[in-house]
């Protein structure tokens, strides 16, 4: 399988660490693509052992997938370059915040398959919550296809089109809530006395067991918060406080906004 990326950014390299872990997929077989930063380009070629520079452009066009990794304001720029030239039988795969599949293949001069996916950063380590939906032309292999790629990178999950800017506003933008989270825990516990690299074990350790928790028992997060708050104790009385400054409103806010934004990047890149 010949892969080529258009934008070599950290999304771009954690996908390329998730392809070469499968037998399947060589370094030789690998091209980037990336407009204004060569230097990004020489690291790349240099760390992972990638066909020569003037090599993996030419290499684009040969590619069985082509992963578009750019940023939304330039994705029209590219598409109009690079979209004419693709052809049938290759496989498009979009990791471009808010950009439909229908506008993508508006630049196509044939029907070509096209799977949009919102992968986050956390791909960087394997840990990646990805979604994925099929474009009008892609088939159930080019999923397959897609899925295989993904999974190298974390989780995969398959969705309808209609309901990827949630995901982008809830897993694509999720880990950064989780890090603002962490940010404020530990302030409050160095309010409370705790050093900072104890109180940053501490809550690292929590998170990862409540994660598991969720995952190994099956349990709803509503019955594990009930079994370990007794009243009058302790959890019950941070529980208060959380309720009083209606946390889980300000939740549903936060990712209502981010997936309001996601169709904002959209619709704005739609009407260029």
């Amino acid at each position: 399988m010949k892969i080529s990326f258009i934008g070599a950014g950290a999304i771009a390299e954690a996908l390329l660490i998730g392809l070469l872990a499968h037998e399947d997929v060589k370094s030789k077989d690998i091209a980037f693509i990336n407009k204004s930063n060569q230097h990004r380009l020489q690291y790349l070629t240099e760390r992972y052992q990638l066909p020569d520079i003037a090599e993996q452009k030419a290499m684009l066009l040969s590619a069985d997938v082509i992963i578009l990794a750019v940023k939304p304001q330039v994705a029209n720029e590219t598409l109009a370059e690079w979209g004419p030239k693709f052809r049938r039988g290759q496989q498009i795969i979009s990791v471009i915040a808010g950009i439909p599949t229908s506008h993508i293949e508006s630049f196509f001069n044939e029907e070509i398959s096209v799977i949009r996916s919102m992968p986050n950063t956390s791909s960087t380590i394997g840990m990646s919550a990805t979604a994925i939906t099929a474009g009008k032309y892609a088939s159930n292999e080019d999923m397959k296809r897609a899925e295989k790629i993904f999974q190298g990178v974390g989780t995969v999950v398959v969705l309808e089109e209609h309901l990827m800017d949630a995901v982008t506003g809830l897993s694509g933008s999720g880990p950064a809530y989780f890090y603002l989270m962490v940010e404020g825990l530990e302030l409050a516990a160095q309010k409370v006395g705790l050093p900072r690299n104890v109180s940053r074990q501490l809550i690292l350790q929590t998170l990862i067991g409540a994660s598991h928790m969720l995952m190994e028992t099956e349990k709803k997060p509503e019955v594990l918060r009930q079994e370990i708050t007794s009243e009058g104790g302790t959890t019950a009385a941070g529980l208060q406080v959380m309720k009083e400054y209606k946390f889980i409103e300000g939740l549903e806010k936060t990712i209502e906004a981010a997936t309001k934004r996601s169709k904002e990047m959209g619709e704005a890149v739609c009407m260029k």
